[in-house]
């Protein structure tokens, strides 16, 4: 799933007529956990590449952040 996918997953729930404040902090806690393994991934990634030597053409991290998310199918 992408990561687009799993936020719209989590605000679709978010949005229900019917919610307490608990209920959307628990929510929030969630798209926190999503962004967190998203920005873990990232990073783990990039180490990968700095050990395998591969050699990206980027101008800027936006431009790096667009490789890493096309080969991940993000």
């Amino acid at each position: 799933m992408t990561l687009k996918e799993k936020i719209t997953d989590e605000y679709i729930w978010t949005t229900e007529p019917i919610m307490d404040a608990e209920e959307v902090s628990e929510s929030v806690d969630k798209m926190i956990e999503i962004a967190d393994e998203f920005a873990i991934g990232f990073a783990e990634w990039i180490r990968v590449c700095k050990i395998k030597g591969r050699p990206y053409d980027f101008e800027n991290t936006q431009e790096l952040l667009v490789i890493y998310k096309e080969e991940k199918d993000l």
